[in-house]
């Protein structure tokens, strides 16, 4: 993986492919290599050059950088798409990662052609400011869950009743998750951005072309905080998608993969009007 010195840390980055430019942005605590599986051929699939980074704060983060703020992690993915001369590109976020592209929509817009914005939020509600309490203390409390125990909440917050109920899959996901399993102390400077004010109003400024996507079954991410990102959004399509936890780009990535090619293409109608 290819490292440049961008904002004052050296950012480690992916690009695969050739074609038009989408950058992927992930969640919290996620590599770049989260998206090689799906997200990555897809996109290579319809023409486009994808590019993939970590955000800073994962290993092998400089620790001296462990304390930002969300104003550095935009200046990171604008520092990184000047870097690679890819702008105006289209850009991607997951959760996080979609806080993140929304905020350079606003600092940044010149560098964005169009945006993707899943399971994201515009605001920090009741039940996301208790988990990421929760989280935070764990990660300065010293102690590290078995991995067992991590991959069995893991599953629980992330995963649609659909995959939950599905004793092959669940089986399945609970391995991964065992095996993945992150010391939240390793991620702490991610946990402590993931809180953010009211930011609705702010999105109203937005002129670029976006979509929101949300995942109907997703517990940290209620697709109501989505739907009020596409409401402030002038112009922003929303779409649901059932069947899908939080880790919804991973449950069920053609269904999210169909969505995003389409309204890069120019292919997705409007919003369905309520009857």
């Amino acid at each position: 993986m290819p490292r440049a010195r961008i904002n004052g840390i050296d950012l480690s980055f992916d690009v695969h492919g050739a074609g038009e430019p989408v950058v992927l942005v992930a969640g919290t605590g996620s590599p770049g290599r989260i998206w090689r599986t799906h997200q990555v051929p897809a996109l290579k699939a319809a023409g486009h050059q994808v590019i993939t980074l970590d955000n800073r704060g994962l290993a092998p983060d400089e620790p001296g950088h462990r304390h930002f703020t969300l104003d550095d992690m935009v200046a990171d993915v604008a520092g990184l798409i000047e870097h690679l001369g890819a702008g105006p590109c289209r850009v991607l976020g997951h959760s996080l990662g979609g806080i993140v592209v929304q905020e350079l929509l606003v600092a940044r817009p010149e560098l964005v052609r169009q945006a993707v914005l899943v399971a994201s939020s515009g605001r920090t509600d009741e039940v996301i400011r208790a988990m990421a309490a929760a989280d935070l203390a764990l990660a300065d409390s010293g102690i590290t869950l078995p991995p067992a125990y991590a991959a069995f909440v893991a599953a629980l917050q992330n995963l649609s009743p659909r995959t939950l109920n599905d004793q092959e899959q669940v089986r399945d996901w609970l391995g991964v998750f065992e095996m993945s399993a992150v010391n939240l102390s390793s991620v702490r400077g991610q946990l402590a951005v993931d809180q953010i004010p009211d930011r609705l109003s702010a999105y109203r400024s937005i002129r670029r072309p976006c979509l929101v996507v949300a995942f109907q079954d997703d517990r940290i991410i209620r697709p109501h905080l989505s739907r009020e990102v596409a409401d402030a959004v002038p112009g922003a399509l929303y779409r649901e998608l059932p069947g899908c936890g939080h880790y919804g780009y991973l449950e069920q990535p053609d269904a999210l993969n169909s969505v995003v090619i389409d309204f890069f293409a120019g292919r997705l109608p409007a919003d369905p009007q309520p009857s």
